[in-house]
């Protein structure tokens, strides 16, 4: 139901959903260096929300918002400013604060602005010292998260277990990666952030996106497979991890990342990949069903209908194969191998070994949006 509601949805209008953007902490120290602790801040009290399922808008929409409103990322804003950048984000809630340093010992203070009901929360405050900086900004999130009034919400104490501190400076790295302006600067400060903390999830799912995109498949996996569960994009690196074992033949290992994903976000794109994956192995059955929820959430897809058709007609079920083939047709006329393939589904020629034209046609998906489903759920169950 969610997944068929979802492509039109998205379509006709902005979902009311109850969301969250986090904004950079001002600088009370006014020591320049010191900048990127209010971005850490930010990033982790972010992913705090983020991994127990707020939905939390990301750095690239908050830094455009800044940019719209001509607004220096970092600077101390005033509450009409506040009140202006979630306003411009159709944000629900803003968290915000500051920080100071003195003699080592770090305090944070901060706010979360309600827009809908134009009120203030009473501020809520961590402090400790500087190198305990991870371990601040998770008990900081814990509170923004009862601040907002999260449910179900975990104990501090499990919330505290689940994510284990990291060393001041793998932190300072990662931030200062995102922060870096050209590519070679960001993955020399991710690589050095995950190597000063093996344990740091963020950098390792930063650094799996940049070998993603050079098409370095084998070890882009061997950095997704190292994001936390308790990283806000753990599904997401296991959607990865799953193309990638898929582009390096590992069909088998694919399927399992492609299902883990698809029980936890039923999204159409992840059940058209696992459905790949299973007609690679020849699961052609499991195939079958996969594709056919990947149609169910979004018929209008031609893809879907294509690798539908293209595993029908590899089982032998020609009349039903023309019937998926026909259909991608008629929302792509274009499409040249959907002609061949329907040509053969008609005269009911089976697939003939070593024919590079219907070897190994699966199409597969690369775009992952979990923020749009959350939406959505958010929205139909207010």
């Amino acid at each position: 139901m969610l997944r068929r509601l979802l492509p039109a949805i998205l379509c006709c209008f902005t979902l009311n959903a109850e969301s969250v953007v986090v904004l950079p902490f001002f600088n009370l120290a006014k020591q320049p260096n010191l900048e990127w602790i209010g971005e850490s801040i930010a990033e982790a009290v972010h992913d705090s929300l983020a991994s127990e399922g707020a939905l939390v808008l990301d750095r690239d929409e908050r830094l455009e918002a800044y940019r719209r409103l001509s607004l220096r990322p970092g600077a101390e804003l005033t509450h009409a400013s506040v009140f202006k950048i979630g306003e411009s984000l159709d944000a629900t809630h803003v968290v915000y604060g500051s920080f100071d340093l003195s003699a080592g010992s770090l305090r944070i203070p901060a706010r979360i602005l309600d827009l809908k009901n134009t009120r203030q929360s009473q501020p809520f405050s961590q402090s400790g010292a500087l190198e305990d900086l991870a371990a601040i900004e998770t008990r900081l999130g814990w509170q923004a998260l009862s601040g907002l009034g999260w449910k179900p919400l975990p104990s501090e104490r499990d919330f505290l277990q689940a994510r284990p501190g990291v060393r001041l400076d793998a932190v300072e790295s990662y931030i200062r990666g995102l922060l870096a302006s050209n590519a070679e600067q960001r993955h020399r400060f991710f690589t050095q952030a995950a190597r000063l903390d093996e344990k740091y999830s963020q950098p390792c799912f930063q650094l799996g996106k940049v070998y993603w995109e050079k098409k370095d498949y084998k070890l882009a996996a061997g950095w997704f497979e190292r994001v936390a569960p308790s990283d806000p994009h753990y599904l997401e690196a296991q959607f990865f991890l799953g193309l990638c074992r898929y582009f390096t033949s590992d069909f088998v290992g694919a399927e399992k990342s492609f299902e883990h994903v698809s029980a936890a976000m039923p999204l159409n794109e992840v059940f058209n990949d696992l459905g790949a994956a299973q007609d690679r192995r020849n699961n052609l059955a499991a195939a079958i069903a996969s594709f056919q929820k990947a149609i169910e959430g979004d018929d209008r897809d031609p893809d879907y209908h294509f690798n539908l058709g293209y595993v029908l007609w590899r089982s032998g079920k020609y009349p039903a194969a023309v019937d998926s083939l026909r259909a991608v047709l008629a929302r792509n006329p274009a499409d040249t191998e959907a002609t061949i393939l329907l040509g053969r589904a008609l005269k009911q020629e089976p697939p003939r070994p070593g024919d590079p034209k219907v070897e190994a046609r699966q199409r597969l998906k690369t775009n992952y949006d979990e923020t749009a489903y959350r939406q959505l759920k958010a929205a139909l169950a207010k």
